[in-house]
């Protein structure tokens, strides 16, 4: 996948994720954001070779709320 293409998929991708967190932490869109764009999941997500992109939002949407209650992270084997 080109640049590009990465950069379309995560402008895709971002909102319905953010629309994830909005429902499961009960934050609104704002804090989402912020929530999402400060995560060590974030910093993964917009590495194209991690394939993290191609997850459900809403498995996306758990990995952050995994991060934030656990400090950790388990990635899914097909990421």
């Amino acid at each position: 996948m080109d640049d590009t293409q990465f950069k379309a998929t995560l402008e895709m991708l971002i909102p319905l994720v953010i629309n994830e967190i909005v429902k499961s932490r009960h934050v609104d869109e704002q804090e989402a954001f912020e929530l999402l764009y400060s995560s060590f999941l974030y910093s993964k997500l917009e590495v194209e070779s991690t394939k993290l992109w191609h997850l459900s939002q809403l498995t996306l949407a758990n990995l952050l709320n995994e991060e934030l209650e656990t400090g950790t992270i388990n990635f899914p084997q097909e990421a």
